[in-house]
């Protein structure tokens, strides 16, 4: 049987889950009340140091479900997003508009990825 790891335990949830050399992220958000510019920069750098914690980095990111509180952000989340991934470490991707947590927050990231091998 192949182990489970999660990291950041709570009664809710875990931040981080690793499993047969997966590694499965919550939802990712950035600043409140920041733009979605800053609230994207923000959610991918807490994603990278979760992702480095775990094994793994922004090149091993697999797919990432894209929650905007309104779609009209898309391209500005895109120009943010289109920056922070290398070319050709584009992960297989959805967007959608959702009813976040919060009001002010504007973006959400879900994120799964693979554990990097030496």
């Amino acid at each position: 049987m192949t182990a489970i790891n999660r990291q950041y335990t709570n009664q809710r949830m875990s931040k981080v889950v690793i499993h047969n050399n997966t590694v499965y992220l919550c939802g990712q958000v950035g600043i409140a009340g920041t733009s979605v510019a800053e609230q994207t920069l923000e959610a991918l750098q807490r994603v990278e140091t979760l992702l480095i914690e775990a094994g793994s980095d922004r090149q091993h990111v697999l797919q990432t479900t894209v929650w905007l509180a309104d779609m009209s952000d898309f391209d500005e989340m895109n120009h943010v997003w289109d920056q922070w991934f290398g070319e050709g470490f584009a992960p297989a991707r959805a967007c959608g508009e959702a009813k976040l947590a919060r009001p002010e927050l504007k973006v959400e990231l879900i994120v799964t990825a693979a554990v990097k091998r030496d």
